[in-house]
């Protein structure tokens, strides 16, 4: 008996970006059992076990035969469990328990529970905007997810709570309105405010400089004058982000998972301990993560103790002062 193939889109987190992943998934008489291949870390291999109980639970129904699912490019390494939404509606279009003419221009990207409830992921602006540039029309994300990857113009994103309300939506059976993007920066949260310091005058007129041109401060003295102090402060005067400053920042934060789902609306500020190796603070792994630069993009990176810091790690920080920009080689790729 001939296989059915279907295929479904979604996408992989690369640094920042996304890069489109194309989930293929084969079913054909043999025995029951369930292949993922494609360069998938183990996370992504068990989402075996989370479709099939994911759709169970559903109502749905889960063949009883041989399933192959491959994610292409098989080049490019697919971590974490945003691929279990596109592997469901994979398995599902594979079966005809929805139509395949509906999935066209769509884009799906999401973690699911056992009990087939769509999950929050990270990176929900970095998808958006890859579905985007890739030409698709509409993106199903998470409830969570949906307003902030709808800060990304020119793409439907919806918001879908279960896998059951999913195949609603493929059947024609529902129709979700598209969510709105997140409420752009209103006042800044409250922080350490450097208004509050007395004296220090020669000290708070360089960090006032410094904040008003975007120049580097190093500062000097034995412990205890106030350097940790006054630095903490210095986000407190800096202008509040632009929207698409605050755009940028939330996505970085999206993908390192530690947004909150709004928009930003106050600059970063990071204080990494001076035991941070180089790839800690300028990036990389074997799954490429932002570094600790990048995470203070459009804020301030407060390098506590300096001359504690290791030689090889404060020499990775030459190229990004001189270039202005972090550049990682992975893979033959530069990210």
């Amino acid at each position: 008996m001939a296989g059915v193939l279907a295929s479904v889109a979604t996408f992989a987190l690369v640094g920042l970006d996304s890069s489109e992943v194309t989930v293929e998934v084969d079913v054909r008489r043999g025995l029951p059992v369930f292949t993922v291949v494609g360069l998938p870390d183990r996370a992504v291999r068990e989402a075996r076990d989370r479709v099939r109980s994911a759709l169970l639970n559903s109502g749905l129904d889960f063949p009883q035969e041989r399933l192959t699912a491959n994610l292409a490019p098989a080049d490019l390494r697919k971590a974490g469990p945003s691929f279990d939404l596109a592997l469901a509606v994979g398995v599902l279009l594979a079966t005809g328990q929805v139509p395949r003419e509906r999935v066209r221009g769509y884009a799906v990207c999401g973690e699911l529970s056992l009990g087939g409830a769509l999950r929050p992921i990270h990176g929900a602006v970095a998808v958006s905007a890859g579905a985007r540039r890739a030409g698709y029309d509409r993106l199903v994300v998470p409830v969570e997810n949906a307003r902030e990857a709808a800060l990304v113009p020119d793409i439907d994103v919806l918001g879908v709570p279960t896998l059951e309300r999913l195949v609603d939506l493929l059947r024609g059976e529902w129709s979700p309105e598209a969510a709105k993007p997140a409420a752009p920066p209103g006042e800044p949260a409250s922080g350490a405010d450097l208004a509050d310091v007395r004296g220090q005058g020669d000290a708070r007129r360089a960090l006032e400089i410094a904040a008003a041109g975007g120049h580097n401060v190093l500062m000097i003295g034995p412990p205890g004058v106030g350097k940790t102090m006054l630095a903490r402060r210095v986000p407190g005067i800096l202008p509040p982000p632009s929207f698409d400053e605050a755009v940028e920042i939330t996505r970085i934060q999206s993908v390192t998972g530690l947004g909150d789902g709004r928009l930003a609306s106050r600059r970063p500020f990071r204080a990494p301990h001076h035991t941070i190796s180089a790839s800690g603070l300028i990036g990389g792994g074997v799954t490429p993560r932002p570094g600790e630069i990048t995470l203070a993009h459009r804020g301030v990176l407060f390098l506590d103790e300096l001359a504690e810091f290791g030689r090889y790690t404060l020499e990775a920080l030459r190229q990004p002062l001189e270039n202005g920009f972090v550049e990682i080689m992975r893979g033959q790729r530069s990210l």
